[in-house]
């Protein structure tokens, strides 16, 4: 057993552990934090968002250090069929703001970045460090964890758990049921290498002006899942994801979705020419506020995916898991300052305070939609986009056709395809969960 004795000990080296690991040592903590990858970031290739509130509140200049890639000014919706997609977008000039509000980032710079302000700050970092359990004393309590390395038993007053949704420990330990099949999403990434003058020219954009593109509809083949595209400097993340359980239910395989979704006309011309340099796949929590587990308890707190902290309407969650961390970080403090043990009745102020955050608020203000969406995905994944394709390019066709005819057919499609009493009951459904 290693004899040094920590404040805290961190699992993961990602948003959210990273977040929490440098708020403690910011705060003159004494913090451990140990990452199984070759270094932070090491298992993350993919593109992501980076939302710069979030981000200030850890490190205010990161705008001047961070391995940035461009600042977003552009976000466009897709809803899609096999041939087509309705388009809507917003773009506006207020983005080309001197402090940008969102940012598009490569995880694998990015999160090695972060982790060298965790080190600054005076935490010790240790990768390639895989955590194998937890160690609890004779009340039950946890009072650190043990590791694959020699001597690897190392004792701390709390542990944060930020160790990603498929993350064993928790599971393991009795703290958490794995997720269902139903709460998490499998998504596959590729990163299209192009010169940066290509892409601006592609996407519309100038200097590091960035879009992204979000996309539902027939590329999913009738299951719960979504489609994205993020324009970096030099490459184009793109990818697409579907809840597990869908994948399980239809025998559909991840990288048939996303050939299918590169070969779309709308997405095809994007990526010509392009050279495929980095794949990867891995799980995001979908199951909203009703899958979030227990946050705390005896020395322990869990945060960012592994407390299921994603908000799956909005496509959020580096925010929701850096915000986590840092408020799992400040209740932590919090205890300490007073001389109070890590129990779960005093750790239990971590929860007040993320109830009180925007992360539950808007967690909680969509709890009912990812069922929704789920056991409703046939329509609003699949029935709805081939039908409002077909409604937009009969009201743009000119062929001779009266439009109050028109007009019947695309009434009469609609309610063939689902009825009167299906279309009104689908759309009071989701305007209730949405509220």
């Amino acid at each position: 057993m290693i004899e040094e004795r920590f404040d805290a000990i961190v699992v993961g080296a990602g948003m959210a552990g990273n977040a929490a690991a440098l708020t403690m040592a910011k705060r003159g903590m004494k913090v451990l934090q140990l990452e199984r990858g070759e270094y932070p970031g090491s298992k993350n290739v993919q593109g992501a968002i980076l939302y710069a509130d979030m981000m200030e509140k850890l490190v205010p200049e990161f705008r001047e250090e961070a391995p940035l890639e461009r600042h977003l000014i552009e976000q466009r919706f897709w809803m899609m069929d096999d041939r087509s997609h309705v388009g809507m977008h917003y773009r506006s000039e207020d983005f080309n703001e001197e402090r940008p509000n969102r940012y598009t980032i490569i995880r694998a710079q990015f999160d090695k970045w972060f982790s060298s302000k965790v080190r600054e700050a005076g935490a010790t970092v240790l990768c390639e460090t895989t955590v194998t359990e937890l160690v609890r004393d004779e009340r039950e309590r946890i009072v650190g964890v043990r590791t694959d390395r020699r001597d690897g038993e190392i004792h701390a007053d709390v542990v944060v758990l930020a160790e990603g949704v498929n993350g064993l420990l928790g599971t393991r330990a009795g703290l958490r049921a794995r997720p269902r099949p139903d709460n998490v999403a499998l998504a596959v990434k590729e990163m299209h290498f192009l010169p940066r003058e290509t892409i601006e020219a592609r996407f519309n954009l100038k200097g590091d002006e960035g879009v992204v593109i979000e996309a539902a509809g027939t590329i999913s083949r009738g299951m719960t899942g979504m489609g994205f595209i993020y324009a970096n400097k030099e490459c184009i993340s793109l990818g697409i994801g579907c809840l597990v359980a869908d994948f399980q239910r239809t025998g559909q395989t991840p990288y048939g979705l996303l050939d299918q979704f590169k070969r779309h006309p709308s997405v095809a011309p994007l990526i010509a020419g392009s050279e495929v340099k980095e794949y990867s796949a891995h799980l995001i929590p979908e199951g909203g506020y009703k899958s979030i587990p227990q946050l705390y308890g005896e020395g322990w707190v869990v945060v960012g995916d592994a407390a299921q902290l994603n908000n799956a309407i909005h496509r959020e969650g580096s925010n929701l898991a850096m915000t986590s961390g840092r408020i799992a970080a400040e209740a932590i403090d919090l205890v300490k300052s007073r001389g109070e043990p890590m129990s779960a009745t005093n750790l239990a102020i971590y929860k007040k305070m993320l109830d009180d955050s925007f992360v539950i608020k808007d967690l909680k203000k969509y709890k009912d939609l990812p069922p929704l969406m789920h056991t409703h995905s046939q329509n609003f994944f699949l029935t709805y986009p081939q039908l409002i394709s077909k409604a937009m390019q009969n009201f743009v066709r000119v062929d001779g056709t009266p439009k109050a005819e028109k007009e019947k057919a695309t009434l009469k499609s609609f309610a063939k395809a689902r009825s009167w009493t299906g279309l009104f009951g689908d759309a009071y459904r989701f305007a209730r969960a949405w509220r």
